[in-house]
């Protein structure tokens, strides 16, 4: 997907030594300034160079929707005619269907994210950071047209020091600047560490930016480990709340749940580097579906149906290895790892995997699923049909779902699951309804009609347990 980008994004005594772009209030239009052009931002197209098949016919890459820069040898048909105009015709046509990402890494926490996500050689998609700091974006793997420093007047660079509303009041003064930055976007991920100042009070604004003009906005924050301190949770609540209402999809993941996937003896840098990594995973899992061509392809408009105005959404994401990989992918895309799954390689690698917050709550009340199966060239389709079944089983029948498969030969004898589940809004509406008067027990009074009832009815609740749950038996987590 071909990028363009300013190299002088803004005018040169605003640029600092650090290589960041330092903007206040003033705007410099985009269009005025000479632009540089790349296939893409921070990588290449991989896929052409591997396929020799490719080389030899450039114009099937054309007629698969991939962008004319990935064409590197002409060729001539046998009557002598360049090609190269015609091609060059059918990329001008076929460029519309390549939707444009950008990931968006607010405060030091998203930074951090976006920063492993350059190292992990993601494609296709543009990175940018967003900070008040211009130490903590030195030594960052982002272009330096891309590190975007805000509210340069109100902290002088220096920080938000952990003042949400210090790093709202910056990306307010920095909003034409952030404007400039997401426009072209057709989703925009953004992506921070709630519970301190610059992501927690930016993010909202930021998201709030590209959702105003069109574009389809996707949240993936963190919430603090709970030693960080109440403070930084109360604050991370307060960010949580404003950015939902700032974007199409917003999934929240818990630093707290990771601790079940590592080790008692895990130090506290690891610990970090860990949250950092799984804002990582989910951007991924889901522009991956987007961006890398698989056996199963999934438009961006399939996507935009499920993740737009979706509200809060859950994320899950499975890995595993062994005979029955695909099966405990999707399980361990869906259940916490704690659960005795069987004693297999696929539990022991599914532990080491980043889990989600699909931990606490099922999946079987969403209206909406987007889920990826990537594998090696040795994942067979029984096994996309095994992955398939467990997660078919246990959605609602009614629920829009879109599937996607995609071969990444790096992941031979390992199979990932990325399953993304919307739609709660319709749950929450149900759960804050009075329950009618036929519904309730003798005792029971106007008073508890609001209250979540319970599910078991042998000791007088009120209702009776469903038959499948009696087979699973109560969940040692609360609900």
């Amino acid at each position: 997907m071909a990028t363009c980008v300013s190299t002088n994004f803004v005018h040169s005594n605003a640029r600092n030594s650090a290589g960041v772009l330092s903007v206040g209030r003033g705007r410099t239009l985009a269009e005025s300034l000479p632009r540089r052009c790349s296939s893409n931002s921070h990588n290449a197209s991989s896929y052409n160079s591997k396929d020799p098949f490719l080389h030899l016919h450039p114009e099937v890459s054309l007629l698969r929707g991939e962008a004319s820069s990935t064409v590197n040898i002409p060729r001539k048909d046998s009557f002598g005619e360049d090609l190269s105009e015609s091609l060059g015709a059918i990329s001008s046509q076929s460029n519309y269907n390549q939707a444009k990402i950008k990931v968006i890494g607010v405060g030091g926490g998203g930074s951090n994210a976006v920063n492993r996500m350059i190292e992990s050689s993601m494609h296709g998609v543009e990175f940018w950071i967003v900070n008040t700091d211009v130490q903590a974006m030195k030594m960052s793997p982002v272009f330096p047209e891309n590190r975007l420093q805000i509210g340069l007047e109100l902290t002088r660079g220096l920080g938000a020091g952990g003042n949400p509303e210090t790093g709202m009041n910056a990306a307010k003064e920095s909003k034409e600047s952030i404007e400039e930055a997401v426009y072209g976007a057709d989703m925009v991920f953004v992506t921070a560490g709630m519970g301190g100042g610059t992501g927690t009070g930016g993010a909202p604004i930021i998201a709030g930016v590209a959702k105003s003009m069109g574009i389809l906005t996707v949240g993936i924050v963190t919430t603090p480990f709970s030693f960080e301190g109440r403070k930084r949770a109360i604050q991370a609540q307060e960010g949580i709340t404003a950015l939902r209402d700032n974007v199409d999809t917003l999934i929240v993941i818990p630093n707290d749940k990771l601790l079940t996937a590592v080790s008692q003896s895990t130090p506290v840098t690891e610990a970090f580097n860990l949250a950092d990594d799984i804002l990582r995973q989910g951007v991924r899992g889901i522009s991956d579906i987007v961006t890398i061509p698989g056996l199963v392809n999934v438009d961006f408009a399939d996507v935009r149906s499920i993740m737009a105005n979706a509200g809060s959404s859950l994320m899950g994401i499975g890995t595993a290895t062994g005979k029955t990989r695909a099966r405990d992918a999707a399980l361990n895309a869906i259940q916490s790892p704690l659960l005795d799954i069987g004693k297999t390689r696929a539990r022991d690698a599914a532990l080491n995997a980043i889990q989600s917050p699909l931990l606490d709550i099922g999946i079987e009340r969403a209206t909406g699923i987007v889920w990826n199966i990537t594998g090696g060239t040795d994942l067979t389709l029984f096994e996309v049909n095994a992955a398939a079944e467990v997660i078919y089983d246990l959605v609602d029948p009614s629920a829009n779902l879109i599937f996607g498969a995609v071969i990444d030969p790096s992941l031979t004898g390992q199979v990932s699951i990325t399953l993304i589940a919307t739609g709660f809004k319709r749950q929450e509406e149900d759960e804050e309804r009075p329950l009618q008067t036929s519904q309730l027990t003798q005792g029971d009074t106007a008073i508890g009609f609001n209250r979540r009832p319970s599910t078991f009815s042998d000791d007088g609740s009120l209702f009776e347990i469903p038959d499948f749950l009696k087979k699973k038996g109560r969940s040692r987590y609360p609900r």
